[in-house]
C-alpha cells in the first residue's frame, strides 16, 4: 500500500471539517480531503443536467464542442433610432438592422414581432408567412453600436449564446453571462449521494480512481496517526467492526 502524507495545511482543514461535521463518515471526510488537496469546485451545468469539476473545466469542454458560441453577423442601422444611454435591452430586425428598446417603446418585443412580420426585406417564409425571427441583446456593447449615428448601416459580427440566444460583442462577455446566470455550485461531498445529475466523464473517472479502495485505506492510515482525530477513528473502526458482524 502506498504511503499516504498529509500536510499540515490538510490537516487543519480535515480537523475543522471533523469539529463543524461530528457524525461525519471515512468516506465523507475522505472527500473533503480530495476537494481540499486538488482544489474541486464542482458547478452544475443545470441546462445538460451535468456536474464539471470546475467552472474552468466546463467553460473549456463547452467550447470545445461548440456549445458555447456561435458567430451571427447583425445589421447596424444608424440615424434616430429607439436606443439612448439607459438602453438595457433591445430587440433587433435581422433583416435591415431596425431596432427596439426597453425604455424607449411601450412594448418592445410586440414591436419587433410586427415589425419583421412586415418587412419587406424579410423573405423567410414558414407556411406561407414571413418567419417572425428576431435578435435579442442585453450586452452593453452590442447596445451602444445602435446609439452612434452613421449615414448608412453596417454589418458587425457578434457572438450568440448557444445556451441562452441571446448576442454579445465578445466571447468574453458570452462566457460572463455563462457563469453569472447558467451554472451552479455543487457540492463535492454530497456527489456521491445524488442520483439526479450525471457526472462528466473525465470527472467520473478522476473521482473513480480516487475512491479506489487502497487509496481510502491510505487516507485511513495516514490519518490514524493524527492525535486530534483519534476519536473519529475509532468511532469508523466501530461502525466498520458493526457493519462487518451484520454480514
Amino acid at each position: 500500500m502506498a504511503t499516504l502524507v498529509i500536510t499540515d495545511n490538510l490537516k487543519e482543514e480535515l480537523i475543522k471539517f471533523l469539529k463543524k461535521n461530528h457524525k461525519a463518515d471515512l468516506t465523507t471526510t475522505y472527500l473533503h480531503y480530495l476537494e481540499k488537496k486538488f482544489n474541486v469546485k464542482p458547478v452544475l451545468f443545470p441546462r445538460d443536467k451535468m456536474i464539471y469539476q470546475s467552472q474552468e473545466d466546463l467553460v473549456k469542454r463547452l467550447g470545445e464542442q461548440g456549445k458555447l458560441w456561435r458567430e451571427t453577423e447583425i445589421k447596424i442601422q444608424f440615424g434616430q433610432q429607439s436606443v439612448n444611454e439607459q438602453t438595457k435591452k433591445i430587440y433587433i430586425c435581422p433583416y435591415t438592422g431596425k431596432v427596439f428598446g426597453d425604455n424607449t417603446c411601450a412594448n418592445p418585443q410586440d414591436a419587433i414581432y410586427d415589425w419583421v412580420s412586415r418587412c419587406p426585406e424579410n423573405t423567410e417564409r414558414s407556411g406561407g408567412l414571413r418567419v417572425k425571427r428576431f435578435f435579442v441583446s442585453e450586452d452593453p456593447e452590442v447596445i451602444k453600436n445602435y446609439i452612434v449615428k452613421q449615414k448608412e448601416p453596417i454589418k458587425k459580427m457578434v457572438f450568440s449564446s448557444a445556451v441562452t440566444g441571446k448576442l454579445f460583442n465578445s466571447k468574453q462577455a458570452v462566457i460572463e453571462d455563462l457563469v453569472k446566470n447558467q451554472i451552479k455550485p455543487f457540492e463535492f461531498v454530497k456527489m456521491l449521494n445524488q442520483n439526479l445529475y450525471e457526472i462528466e466523464g473525465t470527472f467520473l473517472g478522476f473521482i473513480q480512481k480516487q475512491l479506489d479502495e487502497s487509496q481510502v485505506s491510505a487516507f485511513f492510515e495516514a490519518i490514524s496517526g493524527i492525535e486530534e482525530l483519534a476519536q473519529h477513528v475509532k468511532e469508523w473502526q466501530e461502525e466498520s467492526g458493526d457493519e462487518a458482524s451484520e454480514h
